[in-house]
């Protein structure tokens, strides 16, 4: 082995050892951009080893991770929303042959921040705490196969109406903040639209082609920050929580619209729920699908369950 080779291999050994923390400014409206400093100077205070690089635009935060694991980091910390963390995740497994294992801590700046309420709901402060102890669990991700490709999800999946209200969203309201998605939401009351996605799960050989409002595929509890839209989820049992919501009217959505934010709509009749491992899809054309609150127009294939897949600080 020629000595260039064997410092490439020690400088890979090192950076193995140290955090890459990767910062999007941008998230929670510029908000993660001056907390993110102190949070890292708190953490570096506490003896963890952390380099830092930020984002710059979308997807920029998948490149970087991607990046940060060919050069052999495997912990990493994201710092912003929900969606700084589902750029890393994808970054790394939709960029490798092999199964990665990686470590991810979480410092939740930005506007969502879905996946740590699971387990906290002290926000920031749970997340440090959780990275100074070491503190750390296997977690699940979700795996959505489509035409052109994978992405992997560590919230949710979801078609129907949360899909066609968040397109909406990202499209014209995004610049207004939560007010924006109230908007997006009352616009799709409007335009009730419900539809088939044919599916099957698990052993079924038959196709379910009823129309509904919205189907979910959740590895955690909550989306859209708060609203509790699969409260039988678990994000460590292995299992895809399917939340099924029938053809509602549009006095009845907007009466169980408040219900999703204690999960109490769950019982309503035209709702079900099932813990599943894999889903098949058949449908003939692209559709939105919301994946950790990011919009993706895809060709849905399958979704199934990569157990214990990443270890996360919580």
């Amino acid at each position: 082995m020629s000595i260039a080779e064997n410092r490439s291999r020690e400088i890979a050994a090192d950076l193995s050892q140290r955090f890459l923390a990767l910062v999007n400014p941008a998230a929670g409206g510029g908000r993660s951009s001056k907390l993110a400093a102190p949070a890292l100077a708190r953490l570096r205070e506490g003896g963890l080893a952390i380099d830092v690089t930020t984002t710059k635009s979308p997807g920029h935060a998948a490149e970087l991770a991607r990046q940060g694991y060919q050069q052999g980091y495997r912990h990493f910390i994201a710092i912003g929303g929900d969606g700084t963390a589902h750029e890393i995740l994808n970054g790394i497994y939709s960029g490798t042959s092999t199964a990665p294992r990686i470590s991810l801590g979480f410092l939740p700046l930005g506007t969502g921040n879905s996946f740590l309420r699971d387990f906290s709901t002290d926000g920031a402060e749970s997340s440090i705490r959780s990275l100074l102890a070491g503190r750390s669990r296997p977690a699940d991700l979700l795996r959505l196969r489509h035409a052109a490709g994978e992405i992997y999800s560590f919230n949710l999946i979801s078609v129907g109406f949360t899909a066609d209200v968040g397109a909406l969203t990202n499209r014209y309201f995004k610049f207004l903040g939560p007010l924006g998605y109230l908007l997006g939401v009352l616009v799709r009351v409007i335009q009730l639209h419900r539809r088939a996605f044919p599916l099957r799960c698990d052993a079924n050989t038959d196709w379910d082609t009823r129309p509904c409002l919205f189907l979910t595929f959740s590895n955690s509890k909550f989306t859209g920050g708060t609203m509790m839209i699969a409260p039988n989820a678990d994000a460590t049992d292995g299992m895809i929580e399917f939340v099924r919501w029938g053809p509602i009217g549009r006095l009845g959505l907007i009466g169980m619209l408040p219900k999703l934010y204690d999960g109490s709509h769950i019982s309503h009749p035209l709702a079900s729920r099932c813990a599943v491992r894999r889903v098949e899809f058949d449908l003939a054309t692209p559709v939105d699908v919301m994946i950790d609150g990011e919009i993706a127009r895809v060709a849905c294939r399958s979704i199934d369950i990569i157990p214990g897949a990443v270890d996360v600080y919580v």
